[in-house]
């Protein structure tokens, strides 16, 4: 039989370890609440299961998340010319707040933006001439979908896929002269 003296230190003892094991278990608990993956690659555990069904959120198992917080960005420093003459105010105003978006500082000189937007019309201009070029030989080789078949294409699933990837490649080549060209309209007349 065990004696009661024998049982009061082993008792302190393990009577402890559970006080402080309770002393931990909420932080734990606040600690592991659920991660979840909303729309839009948004990760939070802000919100509760009910707000993250309603979202269309799902809960990330396994590996912890981790946060890497950016670099503020830099602002640029003006380029040869730019500016001259004109003494530059400090980021922030004395009250701390930033400067507003069309602050005189940031505003290009209209003839300078004329010829930049003449520069990308000239270059968007010689593109649009390249690709078209390019386009031209693309579909003179398809030969509306029968190309002369080559000497290494005695298997006819050869000369398919090449007929397959001609077309591929001209679909891309219309894509890169559509693109082009909504980027010309957007530029204004010269």
């Amino acid at each position: 039989m065990i004696r009661a003296s024998c049982l009061r230190p082993r008792l302190a003892v393990l009577t402890w370890a559970g006080l402080t094991a309770l002393t931990f278990l909420p932080n734990a608990a606040a600690q592991e609440r659920p991660v979840y993956r909303c729309p839009g690659n948004l990760y939070t555990d802000q919100i509760t299961p009910k707000e993250a069904a309603e979202r269309g959120c799902r809960t990330l198992d396994g590996a912890p998340v981790t946060v890497v917080q950016g670099a503020a960005p830099r602002r640029a420093a003006p380029a040869a010319g730019e500016g001259a003459g004109r003494v530059s105010a400090p980021a922030a105003t004395a009250s701390g707040s930033a400067r507003p978006a069309g602050a005189p500082e940031m505003r290009v000189d209209p003839a300078q933006q004329r010829a930049r937007d003449s520069d990308a019309r000239r270059i968007l201009e010689s593109e649009l001439a390249r690709e078209e070029s390019a386009l031209a030989v693309l579909r003179k080789d398809y030969n509306n979908g029968e190309p002369e078949r080559r000497g290494d294409e005695r298997n006819f699933a050869r000369y398919q896929e090449r007929v397959a990837e001609m077309k591929a490649a001209i679909a891309r080549k219309e894509a890169d002269v559509a693109a082009i060209r909504r980027e010309l309209s957007k530029l204004p007349n010269p």
